[in-house]
């Protein structure tokens, strides 16, 4: 927040005073809100505390579960606590049409460290009017080899089938993904699958589907629940945001496995939220973490894939076989944010009537 500093003096004094002291001086900090666990933890190492020891300005960690109701709720009241918020491709272009969010200059975004233009260093559609990513995951299913052994499920035609693998499956409280699963699940291409859920028809196709699976489901919210749900034996198997499977893995000595198949890759891009009191600060801070140098050590904490070319060249081998486009076999996609920007709202609303049936 901005720290305003009042002289009650009149006249000259008041005067002699205002050139001295600056009237409005530099955001002591910002709040950054994102989803938490081990995602947040790696935006800490690699963009918070570097950014803080080179500005000197706090960064503030906030969670949240990618829902824009909020972010639209601080911008009409005026009263904004969060300055930088990490959204999904389709609430980037849904809360800039809507004027959730400030416009960025892509122009000064910082070349790569090969010198690379930024405009051509980020991945193609990586760079919106009000937004700059970061990284791009892979949604997919994970199980317990603990538990499953050389047993597990092979494909996401697994995920779905209750007979083959009894037992009960997480899944995130959303229609993205889940919709886009159950059409694959049923056949329908990767490719085609936008052309069929765009129509009544897909649509009912894909909630059949997924009440083959609904008395399994424990549904989830927030990132750091799969893993939690697949360590305590309550699910067989879950969706789940890739790298918290790596973090589990690799901190709590897990023994957890991917399904690669059926990945849905989705962008992950940082805003401004509109009427920060502390732009600059919000501005230096998006320039900042999404710079080459910041995106090549997130990497180092996360298995997420940098947007950034430049970044992606400097990623060890071992950590590339975890990224999304580490060469898995196996159908995948890509999510398509100006579908969901597009369908979202109606597509939500049917699926809470579902969920409520």
């Amino acid at each position: 927040m901005f720290t305003k500093i009042r002289v009650n003096l009149t006249g000259v004094a008041s005067a002699v005073a205002l050139t001295l002291l600056p009237v409005i001086v530099q955001a002591q900090s910002i709040t950054v809100t994102a989803w938490g666990g081990a995602y947040t933890k790696s935006q800490e190492e690699a963009m918070y505390k570097p950014f803080t020891a080179k500005s000197g300005i706090k960064v503030l960690s906030q969670d949240y579960n990618g829902d824009l109701a909020e972010i639209a709720a601080q911008v009409k009241t005026g009263n904004v606590k969060w300055d930088v918020v990490d959204v999904e491709l389709a609430e980037a272009i849904k809360g800039c049409e809507e004027g959730l969010f400030e416009k960025i200059d892509a122009s000064k975004l910082p070349a790569g460290d090969d010198g690379t233009p930024a405009t051509k260093d980020f991945l193609p559609g990586l760079v919106t009017p009000c937004a700059v990513a970061n990284i791009y995951y892979a949604n997919v299913v994970a199980y317990d080899k603990a538990k499953l052994g050389a047993n597990g499920p092979k494909s996401l035609n697994d995920y779905f089938d209750t007979s083959k693998f009894p037992g009960k499956r997480g899944m995130r409280k959303h229609p993205s993904v889940n919709m886009e699963w159950a059409l694959m699940a049923d056949g329908v291409a990767p490719a085609d699958i936008y052309k069929v859920l765009a129509t009544p028809a897909g649509v009912e196709r894909a909630f059949k589907k997924l009440d083959t699976i609904k008395s399994s489901v424990v549904w989830w919210t927030a990132g750091a629940q799969p893993p939690q749900l697949l360590a305590s034996g309550e699910v067989v198997m879950t969706s789940v945001y890739h790298g918290r499977i790596f973090d589990a893995n690799a901190k709590d000595k897990r023994d957890f496995a991917l399904v690669w198949d059926g990945q849905v890759q989705v962008p992950d891009l940082f805003v401004i939220v509109k009427g920060t009191k502390n732009l600059a600060a919000a501005q230096d801070f998006v320039r900042f973490a999404t710079s080459t140098t910041a995106l090549t050590e997130q990497a180092k904490w996360i298995p997420y894939a940098p947007a950034r070319n430049s970044s992606l060249g400097k990623i060890p081998a071992a950590t590339k076989a975890w990224l999304p486009n580490g060469g898995h076999s196996g159908r995948q996609m890509l999510t398509s944010a100006q579908f969901w920007s597009e369908y979202g709202d109606d597509l939500n609303k049917r699926f809470s009537a579902w969920l409520a049936k």
